[in-house]
């Protein structure tokens, strides 16, 4: 990585996507068809990418700090954050390089808009984003930064932190975040035909909201909550919040669905921005 600071590059810059990453390690296990076209999805990132990214920051739904705070590792291992199942899907590896430089970067960025931050030089890739970048970035050879998503921090304060970190786009940076357009596990997993109604619901308030103009896109986000059975499809925010942070760093591009899907009755999108 290059000083944004020193160094401008002269090349179309990287989008910015919310990628799901499905259950735990679903793509790595025998669940026939269920997790089909998600993991078809995740497999074509790449090909849709103006060129490849030379770094990555990703911000997940399952790392929440109380300020924002970069991994800063060379070497990040793998936190294996999901639990009872098979033994083979706790030997997973993905051996992505992390960037000191970058994460030096992202601070100082966020500093410039008033935002402070930390890092942690100890702290490993959840599956938010291993689990998904073996699939989508499967050479394991691009930098990557995880950025923790803020205790009960609102949809505005999140995409203000994906505005500060716009300009890292032009520098061939690919920002990523990654969670669940839906994501109430209680009613996730069984048949409830209620819940699947709910999701179909507020899907689709989120694909209106996000291919809106970029000035109405803020507002709608930012109050997301008086979206149709938001609270219904999220009890917890943490896994939509990363959608937050990408459409913050989208600037004035337009946002659209790339990813649309039904899994077990509920359903799930993904969008991209530029």
């Amino acid at each position: 990585m290059t000083d944004i600071s020193a160094t401008k590059v002269d090349v179309e810059r990287q989008p910015v996507l919310f990628i799901p990453h499905g259950g735990g390690p679903c793509f790595f296990m025998d669940w026939p068809h269920v997790w089909d076209r998600m993991g078809e999805h995740l497999r074509g990132i790449g090909k849709t990418l103006p060129r490849r990214p030379s770094a990555i920051v990703v911000m997940s739904g399952h790392w929440e700090t109380d300020r924002p705070t970069v991994t800063s590792g060379k070497a990040p291992p793998l936190i294996y954050d999901y639990y009872g199942f098979p033994e083979h899907t706790y030997a997973l590896q993905y051996p992505a390089p992390g960037s000191p430089v970058l994460a030096n970067q992202v601070r100082r960025l966020l500093e410039r808009a008033g935002i402070a931050s930390d890092e942690d030089d100890q702290r490993g890739f959840d599956h938010g984003v291993f689990i998904p970048f073996m699939l989508a970035f499967p050479e394991a050879d691009i930098p990557v930064v995880e950025l923790s998503l803020p205790h009960h921090a609102s949809a505005e304060d999140v995409m203000k932190i994906g505005r500060a970190l716009e300009p890292l786009r032009d520098e061939n940076v690919l920002l990523v975040g990654a969670g669940m357009s839906y994501h109430n596990l209680r009613r996730f997993l069984r048949p409830d035909v209620e819940a699947d109604r709910q999701s179909i619901q507020f899907d689709g308030w989120l694909t209106k909201a996000v291919e809106a103009a970029p000035s109405q896109r803020t507002s709608l986000l930012a109050s997301w909550e008086d979206a149709p059975c938001a609270r219904a499809c999220h009890p917890e925010a943490e896994h939509l919040m990363p959608l937050m942070f990408v459409a913050g760093a989208a600037g004035i591009d337009p946002g659209s669905r790339d990813y649309s899907d039904t899994v077990m009755g509920k359903a799930l999108s993904g969008f991209r921005f530029g």
